[in-house]
């Protein structure tokens, strides 16, 4: 277990350093489970929970720890356990808002270079769902990368790769078949020592499989998809860093069928370039392509050079953004209140001595 193998790097060489003058050691999150973290560090693997100052200086979810992050602990190398302090400042973070209907950010995968976008070639190839996975891992910050799977499952992988060009300006492109080891190759320049890649698509596309090739070892169970509709079941069941024989890293993350936006408007920006492109064109600045005389987009949608498809699919994601904003808003101001009363009743149990 040799923590160079995690996507160490220059950056960590330099944080190890300083660490180590305050008298922490450097580690990186493996695993995640209620709370409990697996953590690689220059000792091994350790297993650690979060320092009571730690948790009480937390204010949301996306305080804590999630695969992916390093972190400053205190190792108890006889007992194999670990304390975390802090977490260190995230080079990026592929987020979305939780599932239920509450209001949360869940963080899915932080550090991470390249986003593997991998969706399938089968009967569930979906394009729009392929969007709302661009805006998101643009807004991330690592550079996503769109891998084509189940080639072998599909007569019509060229028409569909190019369908795929449409929409994905300007990101690369691999089709590959992960069960068949067909263009495998095509992904090694990502996985380069020092580099981390996070897999992202929904249930069945094909991940833990390729995970598997990857890896060189079955480490991820597999699971045959539904012939009627080509949807899968998950698999893997909680995200996870993997070591690769090269040197570099991935992260493996559960299927998510639903994907929804966490403040993304960049990442929209840049995954509809083509839109606003047009809209600059517009007479007005204020246009909101929807009645307006002189309007680019709408004369782009009646002479075929923008489909209403992808023109209704921007609209509905800025629709979402705006929602999430509004929200967002309100969610923050509860949390600066909640945090100003925590701190006012310890002030109150722990006066200051004078």
């Amino acid at each position: 277990m040799n923590i160079n193998n995690y996507g160490w790097n220059k950056t960590q060489e330099l944080l190890e350093v300083q660490l180590k003058e305050e008298g922490y050691v450097l580690g990186r999150v493996l695993l995640e489970h209620q709370r409990l973290y697996r953590v690689i560090t220059r000792q091994g693997e350790v297993l650690a929970s979060i320092s009571g100052k730690f948790r009480y200086e937390a204010i949301r979810r996306t305080d804590y720890p999630c695969v992916g992050d390093w972190i400053a602990l205190v190792v108890r190398e006889q007992e194999q356990r670990g304390t975390i302090h802090r977490v260190l400042p995230r080079s990026s973070r592929f987020s979305r808002k939780a599932a239920g209907t509450g209001h949360d950010e869940q963080l899915v995968a932080t550090n991470v270079d390249t986003v593997f976008l991998v969706h399938a070639l089968n009967q569930d190839f979906n394009i729009r769902r392929l969007e709302r996975y661009l805006v998101m891992a643009w807004e991330s910050g690592a550079s996503p990368v769109i891998v084509l799977n189940k080639s072998d499952l599909c007569d019509q992988a060229e028409a569909r790769r190019a369908e795929v060009e449409t929409i994905a300006l300007g990101v690369p492109i691999h089709t590959i078949s992960a069960e068949k080891n067909m263009g495998l190759e095509e992904l090694a320049p990502y996985l380069q020592s020092g580099k981390t890649v996070a897999l992202l698509g929904s249930s069945g596309v094909g991940k833990s499989t390729l995970t598997n090739k990857l890896t060189g070892k079955k480490r991820q169970m597999t699971q045959s998809v539904r012939e009627q509709d080509g949807k899968g079941r998950h698999t893997t069941t909680y995200r996870e860093l993997i070591p690769l024989p090269g040197g570099g890293c991935i992260i493996d993350t559960p299927g998510m069928r639903e994907l929804q936006l966490w403040d993304a408007p960049d990442g929209l920006n840049e995954t509809f370039g083509d839109i606003d492109t047009l809209a600059e064109q517009c007479r007005f600045n204020d246009c909101t392509h929807l009645r307006e005389p002189g309007c680019a987009v709408q004369a782009a949608l009646t002479e075929g050079k923008l489909s209403r498809e992808r023109f209704d699919s921007y609209c509905k994601l800025q629709r979402e953004l705006a929602y999430l904003t509004r929200k967002e808003n309100k969610q923050s101001q509860l949390a600066e209140k909640a945090l100003w009363k925590k701190r006012t009743i310890q002030t109150k149990k722990h006066p200051k001595r004078r």
